[in-house]
């Protein structure tokens, strides 16, 4: 119980300084940067209306920007799709953005506690990652589904395999925090492939 608090703990605290850094560093230094191109183009609008409405159309640009890289914080935190239409529809729209073509089954009477529901997202997104990063695969799919009191996340991908848990990779924190809500993470990837993982979570 004591590790897996901290395991909890130490995430939440990681996320919390993702966020914090992911704000300052991103949309903050954006939206500064933009008031002070706003200020400039407010001096100039007297005598040279062309550089300020040039400066004022850069601006918009920035604004633009600006809103993406919320609307992707705000997607990392919890987005909104998995709240408004569940785990099935939130993850086809995830696969949108794997680099690897991906294919999801969902086979779900109704939908697990909200907790591991978001749990679930965020280890496929994990997944996927992975996958884009590191397999060299062509294709993937993921299968889910409901056995008894338990959740059942199944990747495979056709890449070259090797995915371990061992020197610090992202599945050792996954495993770790799977662990943490009693789940388990079962990886099977011989060299030369494929790769099958499944993650285990309860179901409430």
């Amino acid at each position: 119980l004591e590790e897996g608090r901290a395991v909890v703990t130490d995430a939440a605290s990681a996320d919390l300084r993702r966020i914090e850094r992911d704000l300052h560093d991103g949309a903050q230094a954006r939206l500064v940067a933009l008031a002070m191109d706003l200020g400039l183009a407010k001096e100039k609008l007297a005598h040279d209306p062309d550089t300020a409405a040039r400066m004022v159309d850069e601006a918009h640009g920035e604004v633009k920007l600006a809103l993406q890289e919320l609307r992707d914080l705000a997607r990392g935190i919890h987005p909104a799709i998995l709240t408004d239409r569940g785990l099935g529809p939130a993850l086809t729209h995830l696969t949108t953005r794997c680099t690897v073509p991906t294919t999801v089954h969902t086979d779900l009477p109704h939908r697990p506690a909200p907790a591991i529901e978001a749990i679930a997202y965020f280890t496929l997104s994990e997944l996927l990652q992975n996958i884009s990063k590191h397999s060299n695969a062509t294709h993937a799919h993921i299968d889910i589904w409901r056995t008894d009191d338990r959740l059942l996340l199944h990747t495979t991908d056709n890449g070259h395999g090797g995915a371990t848990t061992t020197h610090g990779t992202g599945l050792t924190g996954l495993t770790e925090r799977l662990h943490s809500v009693d789940g388990l993470l079962h990886i099977h990837s011989p060299h030369g492939g494929p790769t099958t993982i499944t993650a285990e979570l309860p179901w409430r």
